[in-house]
């Protein structure tokens, strides 16, 4: 007898595929790499397939060292318009919904986290999952005649991956009730004048100005660049000592990148080295410390 449960999907994983992709398409051209969500018939809704391609994809643009700028846009003139909502009949049960969603948020955790800087290129309507995608992004870049919103509410769902969290961190916790709350469906201006989105444009110079922000990124010191997205993104989950230690330590970093690494009291990895050849550093340390108050916090004599 086939069950609700055998006839579930797979939770959200990279492991469900073996590229070709069917339903996007990516792209390299030396260090700017383009996804296009390819389910044009569906406004690029993300169906289990598409899903899982996404999640597969952006786990090959992490792992690659000559990507240094990403760009995620829509096929047939639609960002995305959310979530498949037709195929969630095969999400499961209350478990399985959360290990899908788990996947989901993986996927974008890991877009957010890349250590490469991303744009999301909008046109036609960037809703509920494909808003979610954009808040994700470094920057956003929208045709003005292009929609958004989180309409989950009228179908009786709630968002899983940033249409709460992630927005409440852009915009405020009032403002993202509005949105889920009401479910409307707003113009791009509104999301540049809520700082949800960085620039819009009109429709005609959408791939121009996309070009033109591409041109400015790659022109930056790269290391720089990962070190300040890093700093940025940790240090406003944090509090402020915390944040500002980030920025310490990067300021560290960045002084040592830039030729000015060795530090008098550091061993200029003597210890690394001496470790590998036992060295007389390391038999010296190791011989210090090996048998030190191992007895515990009372002396034994």
């Amino acid at each position: 007898m086939t069950t609700a449960a055998s006839r579930s999907a797979p939770a959200a994983s990279a492991h469900n595929i073996t590229p070709p992709y069917q339903q996007l398409v990516f792209h390299q051209d030396g260090p700017v790499a383009t996804i296009t969500l390819n389910r044009p018939h569906a406004r690029n809704a993300l169906s289990l397939q598409l899903s899982d391609e996404l999640i597969h994809v952006l786990e090959t643009v992490r792992d690659s060292t000559t990507i240094k700028v990403l760009v995620i846009a829509g096929a047939g003139g639609t960002f995305c318009a959310g979530d498949d909502i037709t195929e969630m009949p095969q999400w499961g049960n209350p478990n399985e919904v959360m290990r899908r969603v788990t996947g989901y948020q993986h996927m974008a955790d890991t877009l957010a986290a890349l250590d490469k800087l991303t744009v999301a290129r909008v046109d036609g309507y960037a809703v509920g999952g494909g808003l979610e995608i954009t808040m994700a992004c470094d920057f956003v870049v929208a045709a003005a005649s292009a929609k958004w919103g989180m309409p989950e509410v009228d179908v009786g769902i709630t968002p899983g991956w940033g249409g709460t969290t992630r927005m409440a961190r852009l915009i405020g916790r009032r403002l993202t009730k509005e949105i889920n709350l009401l479910g409307a469906l707003h113009p791009a201006s509104r999301a540049a004048e809520l700082t949800l989105w960085n620039r819009v444009v009109s429709d005609e110079e959408l791939d121009a100005e996309v070009e033109r922000l591409v041109t400015v990124l790659l022109s930056k010191n790269q290391q720089a660049a990962r070190q300040l997205k890093f700093i940025i993104d940790n240090g406003a989950e944090a509090d402020l000592k915390t944040a500002q230690a980030f920025e310490k330590l990067s300021a560290g970093l960045t002084g040592a990148v830039n030729s000015a690494w060795q530090v008098p009291d550091a061993d200029q990895g003597q210890g690394v080295t001496g470790f590998r050849d036992k060295s007389a550093l390391w038999s010296q340390r190791r011989d210090l410390a090996r048998d030190f108050w191992t007895d515990g916090p009372i002396s034994s004599q």
